[in-house]
């Protein structure tokens, strides 16, 4: 009499050779493989504005947790100013990208927390006054901290709180 690997589970699973198994196991497995998540560093290779970039595979990044004046149609008061300063601090070079609980928003960009080295920008642009804290729940990770910088900011008179 020969004895399956799985006669234990007889009841719940059909009876297969043991050197099945891993062969279906695999053949359900492979359509994952090709699934690929964004990375979590990534080489910035155009500054849209102040609060926007693309990284190397084409995919566009929002910062998360701030709002930066626009620039288009029209520029805002500081939004030409927030877009050379993103552009300054990240343009070029390689930054880690961090997610919180949202992949991506309506518009299909990557919503990222981005960092240069040991400088957080999306809290950089707040400090120097180029950016409002600004909630898109349920993405609040950082969110009291870009809320103090941007009273340490507005009372500093910094960028767009200046009098």
């Amino acid at each position: 009499m020969r004895m399956t690997c799985l006669r234990a589970y007889q009841p719940f699973i059909p009876r297969m050779n043991c050197r099945v198994w891993p062969l279906a196991i695999i053949i359900l497995l492979l359509p994952l493989s090709s699934c690929q998540s964004p990375p979590d560093t990534a080489r910035v290779t155009q500054v849209i504005d102040g609060d926007t970039i693309i990284i190397a595979d084409g995919s566009r990044v929002r910062y998360i947790g701030i709002d930066t004046p626009e620039v288009y149609p029209k520029p805002q008061d500081f939004g030409i100013e927030a877009g050379q300063v993103n552009r300054e601090l990240v343009e070029g070079k390689k930054v880690r990208l961090e997610r919180d609980v949202s992949d991506t928003d309506r518009y299909g960009r990557l919503l990222r927390y981005v960092y240069v080295d040991d400088i957080f920008v999306n809290a950089e642009l707040v400090r120097q006054g180029l950016a409002r804290a600004q909630a898109y729940p349920p993405d609040t990770k950082y969110q009291d901290y870009l809320e103090e910088l941007e009273t340490e900011a507005r009372q500093a008179g910094r960028g767009i709180w200046a009098k």
